[in-house]
């Protein structure tokens, strides 16, 4: 079995193809940047992008994305390495504390940009409602989805 992740095909080995996406990207292909936080979707620290669409994947079988395309936070770079633009506003803002849900955060934000390039206060909570923050970064988090949003609008 084989996935699309990242622009890449990867293979699955035959002993993983029973476990979930976050497994799979986390144990299997080494993409760490997906988060375990809660294993029942409830948190969003696991957001990955499934054919552009934010998905849990503590939920998902891996089985069923292997017709599709996943996205992880690894993969939101540029091939030079070139971070992408909400990337750079969560380091310019110091946006996370404790930064674990972070990757969901910016996972789910890339989403909503594309969605709504303007976002207001209200599209972003709204965007952002199921991405759990302990640490209480909401306005950085705002603050940082707002300097993408503009950094994005200048280079589009």
């Amino acid at each position: 079995m084989q996935i699309r992740v990242n622009q890449t095909v990867r293979d699955i080995p035959p002993d993983w193809r029973d476990d979930t996406l976050l497994v799979v990207l986390r144990e299997a292909l080494g993409l760490t940047g997906t988060k375990f936080g809660c294993g029942v979707g409830q948190c969003g620290a696991c957001t990955v992008l499934v054919d552009g669409r934010p998905r849990r994947s503590c939920l998902i079988p891996v089985e069923a994305v292997a017709a599709s395309e996943v996205q992880t936070i690894e993969g939101l770079a540029a091939p030079d390495g070139s971070l992408h633009p909400v990337q750079q506003a969560w380091l310019d803002l110091a946006t996370p504390q404790c930064g674990y849900c972070q990757a969901g955060q910016i996972m789910s934000t890339v989403v909503l940009l594309k969605a709504r390039p303007s976002p207001s206060a209200a599209d972003i909570d709204d965007a952002l409602n199921g991405n759990l923050c302990r640490c209480g970064t909401q306005q950085r988090i705002r603050a940082s989805v707002l300097r993408a949003a503009q950094a994005m609008g200048r280079t589009q």
